[in-house]
């Protein structure tokens, strides 16, 4: 029996094709298509400056050359360091241009995390910022790194925001000294000067491109490769999948760089197709509320906790917000609770649309699945990208299931990464062709498939909690306790159990002015009960002022499993 989905919603949305054709060259020639129609557009704005396409592709061969001057060769790593900056997308496409591969971690890394990176990649040369500078310094000497560029912020600001930034920002980070072994950014863009050819270098759509860094399906750190196609395909896919999109329409591209539903959505995606972003260094919801309504963004993407914290801005409470054609979630499941609210909150602001949830992993590069314009059901993750395969089988086979029964989610399509970086045994598990003759991304992610094709996100393998012989999936309590009066958030986790093997604990964030009191914990309880079996009740309650986040913004579950006291009692049902 046969029931993998692709694409069923293609049939009913006739301005959607079932298949599409990608370009054959690399990133960089993608992005070049689509500044040659709109040369004299914007390309993206960054605080309150604006940059054409045309100067963006002087910008990205001016910095290739420097790249080719300092010695980056084809096939040499280079790690990008940085927020959403210009020089952060500059460094991006130029890297790209002279046949290197773009390591992308986040800056914020802890030293050891950013060695660690730096090591995997082989990378020759970084580019940071300067606030950074000093974790690179301190362990520098053990890695391979040739070049050391910093960039600063105000480098790509209007004179204005520059001199208000000297005096409200620069203060604060910490002097480099002169000596410094690095390479300032406008050095480094005067360096390109002495190269006059041979910068560029021709790439195919298979070749290697990206690094991104992700736990993968098996939880342990590691570099996912990532090709010219598979970036391309997710871009024409996306654009594809959204209609409504016209060039010139503006995306807030908020989520960070280092992350693929930041670099593939937010960036690529509209930049091959004429987009504009508005970069936004800072990942908060202050600056994200601030921005949506000053540009009148039409796109904006971001996670559940990011959307959940909009709902509570003091600034959008009177926002007209009929400009949007598309608000997208994803890297996080989002609750059904948290997107009836955030549905409201839209149809109050004049908005004609709906949150539409998405779904994909940095295998695929981010998104391969998304809910269809006006098709929406409750609870699911929507339907699959053009020429994108999805179908759940039995966990660890090729076996697959009757619709509605709980398995593995499979994908397998053209944004389907290359391998894992030095770890072959982890690539072969996680990709396998089967007889069909498709290359298979094993998620590790659990979930249900209806007759019609749409998946439902059951959750994480191996955050599924078994509880007397019951399995118990995290967000399905989760959403039961979004949905109560008192609760703002949650996070459920299993905690062991001599007798049930694990029991089911809840992580709550309560609403302002609800009392942390056993009586609310009682109160509830009670509102679980009517919802959720008993074997799946929380068995124990811990109030929190905040959920701990990840550096890309969704509930960091895994410090929630390890901060877990023994000596609480549980709240027994």
């Amino acid at each position: 029996m046969n029931i993998t989905a692709k694409a069923p919603w293609l049939n009913h949305i006739g301005d959607i094709p079932a298949t599409l054709e990608y370009p054959s060259g690399s990133m960089y020639d993608a992005l070049k298509e689509s500044a040659d129609k709109y040369p004299d557009s914007i390309a993206f704005d960054f605080m309150g400056k604006s940059t054409t396409y045309k100067v963006f592709m002087e910008k990205i061969e001016t910095c290739a050359k420097s790249l080719k001057t300092i010695g980056i060769r084809e096939g040499d790593r280079v790690t990008i360091a940085m927020p959403n900056c210009p020089q952060s997308v500059f460094l991006f496409y130029a890297v790209n241009l002279v046949g290197g591969i773009c390591n992308m971690i986040h800056p914020l890394s802890a030293e050891k995390e950013i060695e660690f990176y730096l090591n995997e990649s082989d990378s020759v040369t970084v580019i940071t910022l300067d606030q950074f500078y000093h974790k690179f310094e301190a362990i520098r000497h053990n890695t391979k790194l040739v070049n050391v560029i910093i960039a600063s912020i105000k480098d790509e600001l209007s004179k204005p925001v520059r001199a208000g930034y000297m005096f409200t920002e620069s203060y604060k980070i910490k002097k480099i000294p002169d000596d410094a072994p690095v390479i300032r950014w406008n050095d480094f863009l005067k360096l390109g000067k002495a190269c006059f050819w041979n910068y560029k270098v021709e790439r195919k759509a298979d070749d290697p491109a990206v690094i991104l860094y992700s736990g993968g399906t098996t939880g342990k750190t590691k570099g996912i490769v990532l090709t010219n196609r598979n970036f391309n395909a997710m871009g024409r896919q996306t654009i594809a999948s959204n209609p409504m999109f016209r060039p010139g329409d503006k995306m807030l591209a908020a989520m960070p760089i280092f992350h693929g539903f930041g670099l593939g959505v937010c960036i690529h995606a509209m930049l091959i197709s004429g987009g504009r972003c508005i970069l936004v260094p800072r990942f908060t919801a202050s600056s994200y509320a601030k921005l949506i309504t000053k540009y009148k963004c039409n796109f904006m993407a971001g996670v559940p906790t990011l959307y959940e914290a909009l709902l509570r801005m003091p600034s959008l409470e009177k926002a007209d917000l009929s400009f949007l054609k598309g608000v997208f979630s994803g890297g996080d499941s989002l609750s059904v609770e948290l997107k009836k609210k955030l549905d409201k909150f839209l149809y109050d602001h004049k908005s004609v649309i709906q949150v539409r949830e998405g779904y994909g992993t940095t295998e695929t590069v981010c998104a391969c699945c998304l809910t269809p314009p006006h098709m929406a059901k409750e609870g699911s993750i929507g339907l699959p990208f053009p020429d994108t395969y999805i179908k759940i089988v039995k966990p660890g086979t090729d076996e697959e299931l009757p619709y509605g029964e709980t398995g593995e989610i499979l994908l397998a399509g053209p944004s389907t990464m290359l391998e894992y970086l030095n770890h072959p045994v982890e690539t072969a598990q996680t990709l396998r062709t089967h007889t069909d003759g498709l290359k298979w991304v094993y998620t590790g992610d659990l979930g249900t498939m209806d007759p019609e094709g749409f998946v439902y996100f059951k959750g994480r393998a191996k955050r599924m909690i078994v509880t007397s012989g019951y399995n118990v999936y995290p967000n399905q309590v989760e959403n039961v306790l979004d949905a109560c009066d008192l609760v703002q958030m949650s996070c459920v986790v299993g905690v062991k159990d001599d007798y049930r093997m694990q029991q089911v604990k809840a992580f709550i964030m309560l609403k302002d002015g609800v009392p942390k009191t056993e009586e609310t914990k009682k109160q509830i309880l009670s509102y679980c009960s009517k919802h959720i079996a008993k074997y799946a009740m929380p068995r124990a309650i811990e109030f929190r002022d905040e959920l701990p986040k990840t550096m890309v913004g969704k509930v960091a579950y895994r410090d929630l499993e390890n901060s877990l006291e023994t000596k609480e009692e549980p709240a027994l049902v």
